[in-house]
């Protein structure tokens, strides 16, 4: 899915110029300071020259989903751009852990106590502070990953109590064939029943609905970089 006005021929600075247009609207919009919304531009399966002209646009946060392929990526640059941000948007496994502590900046994918068990090791290991988000299943689809609502608050004591974790908030994936203004919708509740301030909720499809609804990341790939 395109994002509204995205145009393959178009420069990438100018869909990132063009998308933190749209966050101003749909931030103002809804009573919303503008800078409590970061975009998290999703550089999975780009190429270099692609990752380049966002960092030349001055694009800082960046999402991927694996962590081989962040390493690939990001190993050099980070080198160059020591203010680049990453985000893992991916599910983790826990022969990846040690590498995903050491390269990113937040683990937005924390959905199960042995994954958490992992991390907390880790980075206690690395001395390092990262701030994880735990997954929701907001539509407990079998496929997908993600803890249930149901099991929330449970997991979330978990991952306070017995790990030390950094819990900042909450992300979703919405089913395909559902509006997924419901499902942004749910997660802000689950979020505040929770007192949870972070939500990464919303993607180049439906970020400007994710926006009114409380998201401070949107994850946007295919309206910065275009189809892959």
């Amino acid at each position: 899915m395109f994002i509204r006005g995205f145009n393959k021929r178009m420069p990438i600075a100018e869909n990132i110029a063009r998308i933190h247009q749209q966050i101003k609207k749909a931030a103002q919009g809804a009573g919303r300071e503008v800078l409590s919304v970061q975009l998290v531009a999703v550089s999975k399966m780009q190429p270099p020259e692609k990752i380049r002209a966002a960092l030349d646009a001055g694009q800082r946060l960046f999402g991927e989903n694996r962590v081989q392929e962040a390493q690939a990526h990001w190993a050099a640059l980070k080198g160059e751009y020591p203010d680049i941000k990453l985000h893992l948007i991916g599910p983790l496994q826990t022969n990846k852990v040690k590498e995903a502590v050491a390269l990113f900046d937040m683990i937005e994918t924390l959905d199960r106590e042995k994954l958490a068990i992992a991390l907390s090791k880790e980075i206690k290991k690395q001395n390092k502070n990262l701030p994880c988000l735990v997954q929701v299943n907001t539509g407990e689809e079998v496929q997908k990953a993600g803890i249930i609502p149901a099991a929330l608050p449970g997991f979330l004591d978990f991952c306070r109590r017995e790990c030390a974790l950094d819990i900042r908030g909450l992300m979703c994936i919405p089913p395909v064939d559902e509006p997924p203004a419901l499902h942004f919708a749910f997660l802000a509740k689950l979020a505040k029943e929770n007192n949870l301030k972070e939500l990464s909720m919303g993607m180049s499809g439906d970020f400007e609905k994710a926006i009114p609804l409380g998201a401070t990341f949107i994850r946007i790939g295919t309206g910065i970089f275009g189809e892959r």
